[in-house]
């Protein structure tokens, strides 16, 4: 688990495609305190480290499947790429955003982006059968950011970011067109459920 608070941005500095994606990530994060099988939130989706080393700086590897790549942003992945990072959440820490399981429930785009006094509100187009589970003044986590929606409109949802999440997250970088990662809010996922069998 999760709590969509990005806690270090890594960059991408191998891929490579073996029957499944493999990626290594540089990380900031203090190598030897990672256990081989250990959870790490990679642009929102959740990874198992399955090696680690300290050269030329920090690193750890993944294995992607094909099942993850096709429901995620990953295919995109370069090498150069920035990407949001957090550790798994462990007993006794604080939970700053909501709860995040890692586990992508598919792709939206960026439709619009636009300054809004010292923030910048970002609008995205959630796939259709996703876009009825966001909820104006719920929570969305998107490429692994813990993020409030200000306003939905049919598929299309807005987000304000404030200066300081975009100075230590890539949302710094974003742009129409863009692709992102998007998991919806457990609970409105479970209440969906349970719905359907009402």
């Amino acid at each position: 688990m999760f709590t969509g608070i990005v806690t270090d941005m890594g960059e991408v500095l191998e891929l490579e495609r073996r029957g499944d994606l493999r990626a290594r990530i540089a990380t900031a994060y203090q190598i030897d305190g990672i256990e081989i099988g250990a959870s790490i939130a990679c642009e929102g989706v959740c990874l198992t480290v399955i090696a680690k080393g300290t050269a030329p700086r920090g690193w750890f590897d993944v294995e992607i499947s094909a099942e993850t790549v096709s429901k995620t942003n990953l295919a995109g992945w370069t090498v150069g790429k920035r990407l949001n990072l957090e550790r798994a959440l462990k007993v006794g820490d604080e939970l700053g955003g909501h709860i995040v399981s890692g586990h992508v429930d598919g792709v939206a785009e960026v439709v619009r982006v636009r300054p809004e006094g010292d923030s910048l509100r970002v609008t995205f187009r959630a796939p259709e059968a996703l876009a009825r589970l966001i909820a104006e003044k719920g929570s969305v986590a998107l490429n692994g950011t813990s993020l409030t929606v200000n306003e939905v409109d049919g598929r299309e949802f807005g987000i304000n970011f404030i200066p300081h999440t975009r100075k230590v997250t890539t949302w710094g970088s974003v742009a129409e067109g863009d692709l992102v990662n998007l998991e919806i809010d457990t609970m409105a996922r479970y209440v969906a459920r349970l719905r359907e069998w009402e």
